[in-house]
Order: structure tokens, then C-alpha cells, then sequence
């Protein structure tokens, strides 16, 4: 891998924006938070091809006959935006060996939120990631179909409220846990894989230098807070993105295809040597609405007891992962 880079926070600050005001996200939306930090990240932003996957983010940047995109942008459908990528990566290779096209490839990043990975474009993903096509997917995971009508899907945590899994007195929720998208991507053996967290920015931008010059393909799990579909004031974004990391739920990691390794990172490093500051579940379940029923009208600590349980167990299974004792 390359030598580890690490920006101060004038260094960012001063990077310009690639992504413009005027776009229709929700306030409170972290989408464009992890936009701006992966373009921040780029060595050279200016030679960027951006492909986009159906979504919120696709809706709401490209509200004909407006753009808030100041890089060269596609979308596509749902299922295909890693297709797609990968057509683009083929393109300049072909022009550059042509003649045609006489400066460095462009860096070419996908974003897709979690229906456009988890589920609908899997497949696209998948194929993409086998074939070696050198790109960066951005998964920006806000846990729901949030752009149809908050509808679940893969990555819809187990007993959150939505649409088409509502909470009642038989079935609270989702029945189904989270899929490991990130340990399905790592399973290929030749993707950098990383999560991150967009409080945690630093270890964030980090992660995405690492991500675009790996030779090969890269994948970058984002967790996404959405004020609309987890129901919570736009104002408590960023302190539900925190304790998403703090509990333990989106711990921080990355893999190195080149020596198979599993690294803790950041946050989760510092909660892996000091356990005792994990923060209960219990104190990001409560701040949404989505989770609203596990609190009223009558308290169900058997589920908030299940979801730690389940929390714990996944943490412990990185922690073997990347070495430390269990």
C-alpha cells in the first residue's frame, strides 16, 4: 500500500468543493458530507470521472435542468453504476492506447447508497470487483430505500421501522440483521475494503487516498445518517454518526488485499485497547424514531438486549480478524 498520508484539518478546509450549494439533500443529510470528504481525498480531483447510482443523492444533486456536480458525471440505473465504472475504465484505457487520450487516466468513483449495493446492484458490483477494473465505490449506506419511500432493504438494520417493515405488536421491525457487505466485498481477495465514519473525518480521508491509488479496486462503506428515514432532528446528524462508531455498530477497519490482513482503525483502535469506553447500544437506539417502539409505549429490553448481544458478537469477530485476542 502507499505511505500513509495525514492531513491536518487547514489542508481539507482549503480543498475545494466538487459538490455545490443548491442541491435538494435533506438538511441533515451526511451524503454530502462523504462527497466532499472522498473529493477532498482525491490527489488530483480535477482528473475525476464520478458515476452515480439511482438514489437520493442522484435525485436530489440533478434536478433537471440543474446540477450541483462540478466534475464530469454519470448516472445510470440502480443495478448498474459499477457497470458502468467499469465501461468508463475501459474507455480511457482504450483512447490512452489509442492515442487519443494523452494525460493520466482519470480517477473514476462510484457512489451508490446501500439499495443500489446491498441489493440491487450486487451483482454489477460483484462481476466489476472479479474482472479488476481499478475504481473506487462509495457506498453511502443510510439503511433503507429512502429515496422511494424509506422501503427496507439489505442493509436495514433488525428491528428498524420502515415501510414495508413496520413495527407492530407480532414483528417489531426488520426480522432480518444487517448483510456484511464489507466482508462479502474483502471475500473477492483483491479489493481494498474500509468502512468510515464521516465524524471521524480524518481516518475517513485517509482511507480514501488508500482507496483511489490502490492499483485495483477499491471499496469504501460509509455510514450514512438520514434524519427522514431514522426519524431524528437534522441537528443530532453528526452525534448519531459518532455513536454509530462508539457502540460498535460501524466500527472503523480496512483490508489489504495484498497481505490479507484485517486492521482496526481510529476510533474502534482506541476502543479495541480500551473496551470499557464502548459506548451501550441502548444510546443510539433511543435517539431515533425508527427504533422508537424497543422505548414506547412499553419497554422491550429483551430486543435492546438481543441487538447488543448481536453487536458484541460482530465486534469480537473483527477484533479475531485482526489479531487481537478474543
Amino acid at each position: 500500500m502507499q505511505k500513509k498520508w495525514v492531513p491536518t484539518p487547514i489542508e481539507i478546509a482549503k480543498k475545494p468543493d466538487y459538490i455545490l450549494p443548491g442541491h435538494r439533500l435533506c438538511a441533515g443529510c451526511a451524503a454530502p458530507i462523504i462527497v466532499k470528504l472522498t473529493l477532498k481525498a482525491v490527489p488530483n480531483p480535477e482528473n475525476t470521472v464520478l458515476v452515480n447510482a439511482t438514489g437520493c443523492l442522484e435525485v436530489a444533486t440533478t434536478i433537471f435542468p440543474y446540477t450541483a456536480w462540478k466534475r464530469p458525471w454519470i448516472h445510470n440505473a440502480f443495478e448498474n453504476a459499477a457497470a458502468t465504472a467499469s465501461g468508463v475504465v475501459a474507455a480511457f484505457k482504450a483512447l490512452k492506447k489509442k492515442g487519443v487520450w494523452k494525460d493520466e487516466e482519470p480517477t473514476v468513483i462510484v457512489f451508490g447508497g446501500d439499495g443500489g449495493t446491498y441489493d440491487i446492484g450486487l451483482q454489477a458490483l460483484s462481476g466489476a470487483i472479479e474482472r479488476g477494473h481499478k475504481f473506487t465505490y462509495v457506498l453511502y449506506d443510510n439503511e433503507a430505500y429512502m429515496n422511494t419511500g424509506i422501503q427496507r432493504s439489505g442493509s436495514t438494520p433488525f428491528a428498524a421501522a420502515t415501510t414495508t417493515s413496520p413495527a407492530g405488536k407480532v414483528i417489531p421491525g426488520k426480522p432480518q440483521w444487517k448483510k456484511p457487505i464489507g466482508f462479502i466485498i474483502a471475500a473477492h481477495m483483491n479489493a481494498y475494503v474500509a468502512t468510515v465514519n464521516p465524524y471521524y473525518w480524518q481516518d475517513f480521508v485517509v482511507k480514501v487516498r488508500k482507496a483511489v491509488e490502490y492499483d485495483g479496486p477499491s471499496f469504501i462503506h460509509a455510514i450514512s445518517t438520514c434524519d427522514r428515514g431514522w426519524r431524528f432532528d437534522p441537528s443530532l446528524s453528526m452525534r448519531i454518526s459518532k455513536l454509530a462508531t462508539d457502540t460498535c455498530l460501524h466500527p472503523l477497519w480496512e483490508f489489504d488485499p495484498e497481505t490479507r490482513e484485517f486492521k482496526i482503525t481510529g476510533q474502534s483502535l482506541y476502543l479495541a485497547k480500551n473496551p470499557d469506553k464502548i459506548i451501550p447500544v441502548e444510546e443510539y437506539l433511543k435517539l431515533q424514531g425508527r427504533f422508537r417502539h424497543l422505548f414506547k409505549p412499553v419497554r422491550r429490553d429483551d430486543l435492546i438486549k438481543t441487538i447488543q448481544d448481536r453487536v458484541m458478537k460482530e465486534w469480537k469477530y473483527l477484533l479475531k480478524l485482526a489479531g487481537f485476542e478474543s
